[in-house]
Formats: structure tokens, sequence, C-alpha cells
């Protein structure tokens, strides 16, 4: 026994303090955030009343929070699709021979080293929603002002004050600062693909066309699931952009999930707080947890 123990000891001393530390303040929080959810705790006075899952059936049947879901919907596909798409293009376009590659990788990499908090200031000077067309005499600022100066004024937008499609707007910079990475992994992807399988398919007769589609594209199906999983679980937890952008957490044009949890939390509704972070937690999950599972099945293979 003190053998083994002697084999074991400094391994278990050594993971001792982050198991302890993960134990506390993620899986112990996450149980006690459950527990709050069930209870009637909707001010800042403690309750102990157990109400079940009454919270969470009021949520699903709230109208804001559906209206939540939904611009949660709009963003996570507005924001992966954009991601995805120009940061394909920019991987594809540095992936050809191409002088000043290291400095175009630079210039796309860059908005990543900037945070959420930080860049969303300046959007929100660029979406503002003043336009030429409205009354009052405030003068437009931003990406409106620039439609009006080079002719363009009729498409000039309420960007993120639109009650439908403005949480669209907000995923712009998100697009902006993302993309960048999804490039590196794609990137990557083009990277790991061994020049002479492109010139076998190419002596076999694949034009550029098909060679993307039947060789390269397949090789980089790893690094699509990857950039899908982060960007999608990313978007679901947003935040911090939507309020550096949006001066008030409880603007409906905008809401999801995230700034809505905060508008209860801030509220003292601990309760319906807590059911929003449960079921972002289970969002996130739906996202992670298969990922996880392909993950393990191919490391397997």
């Amino acid at each position: 026994m003190l053998k083994r123990a002697k084999t074991w000891g400094p391994s278990v001393l050594l993971l001792a303090p982050t198991i302890i530390l993960v134990g506390v303040f993620v899986y112990w929080l996450i149980i006690e955030n459950f527990r709050v959810s069930l209870t009637n705790q909707h001010t800042a006075k403690p309750s102990n009343k157990y109400v079940g899952f009454e919270n969470y059936t009021n949520l699903l049947a709230d109208p804001n929070f559906q209206h939540s879901l939904w611009n949660l919907l709009i963003l996570t596909v507005v924001f992966l699709g954009g991601t995805l798409i120009f940061g394909f293009l920019w991987a594809w376009i540095l992936e050809q021979p191409a002088k000043g590659e290291g400095f175009f990788r630079s210039v796309y990499l860059f908005p990543m080293s900037v945070s959420f908090i930080a860049s969303g200031v300046v959007w929100r000077w660029l979406l503002s929603s003043l336009q030429t067309s409205q009354p009052g005499g405030e003068r437009t600022t931003g990406l409106n002002r620039l439609l009006d100066s080079v002719g363009l004024g009729a498409l000039q937008n309420d960007w993120w004050s639109n009650p439908t499609w403005g949480i669209a707007a907000i995923a712009v910079p998100a697009i902006w600062q993302l993309s960048g990475y999804v490039m590196a992994l794609f990137l990557a992807g083009f990277r790991g693909i061994p020049d002479e399988l492109r010139e076998a398919a190419r002596i076999d007769g694949c034009t550029e066309w098909k060679l993307y589609r039947h060789v390269i594209f397949p090789q980089l199906s790893p690094v699509m699931l990857s950039a899908v999983i982060i960007i999608g679980h990313m978007s679901l937890k947003l935040f911090d952009l939507i309020r550096a952008i949006v001066p008030d957490a409880n603007t409906y044009d905008v809401q999801v999930p995230a700034t809505m949890m905060w508008v209860k939390y801030i509220g003292s509704d601990y309760a319906d707080a807590a059911a929003i972070g449960t079921i972002l937690l289970v969002l996130v999950a739906l996202v992670v947890i298969p990922y996880l599972w392909y993950t393990s099945r191919m490391e397997k293979r």
C-alpha cells in the first residue's frame, strides 16, 4: 500500500489544487445556480421555497424571452456564416503563392488582439442609427455618414435599432474580429494537405475546381467542424460586445438570453437569472458535447 501511495501520491498532490478549484468554482457553482433556478427567489430576499421547473416554463412562455432566443438564432447564423465565408476566402487567398503573406496574415489576425469591449466602443460610433433624413439637427456619424458622403444616402440604415434584424448588425463587428481566427484554422488546414496529393490529382486530370471539391474540401472538414463549434458556442455566450455597442442592456431590439440574464440579475430576480444561465449552459452543451464525442471516436480510430 505504501509503495502504491509513493507511486500515485505525487500525481495526486500535483492535481489536487486544480481539482479543488475546478470543483468549487465551476461544478459547485453550476449546481448552486441550478438550485436557485428551482426556487421562487425573485427578490433580494433569500428564499428556500422550491417551485420545480416553474421558472423555466414561465420563461419559455414569455414573449420577451422567445424574442431573445430568436435574436440569438439570427446572431449565431450571421456570425457563423460571416466568419466561415471571410475566414475561408482569406485563407484561400493566402494559400496561393503571393508576396507579402506575412503582412496580410498579421492584418487579418490583428482584430483578434482587440477585446470585444474596446472594439465595441468604436463600433458603437460606426453603427450609429442617426440618418440625414432624421429631423432634430443631429449630425449622422459612422457608416451612415460615410454612405451619405459618397452619394449612397439611400443605403443608410438604423443598424441595431431595427427590432427585427437589428441583432444582425451586432454580428458585423464580431465577424470582423473573429474572421482572422477562422482564417488561421483554414490556413493551417490548407498547409496540412501534402503537395504530393495535389500533384497526383492534377496528373489524374483533375481541374482546379475538381481538385478543391474532391480532394481539398474533404480534407478541411475537421477544420470546418472545429470552426463551427468554436464560433457557435462563442455566439451563444456573446454579451460584452452587445453591452459595449448598445448603451441599455434592456434594449428589446438586441435582447439575447445573456443580456436578459444580466437585466434579471441586477433587478434581483435571481431565480429567473439562474434559469436563463442554466438554459444557456444546456445550449452550449448541445453544441460542444457532440463535438467532443466525435473527436473521441476519431482518436480511437
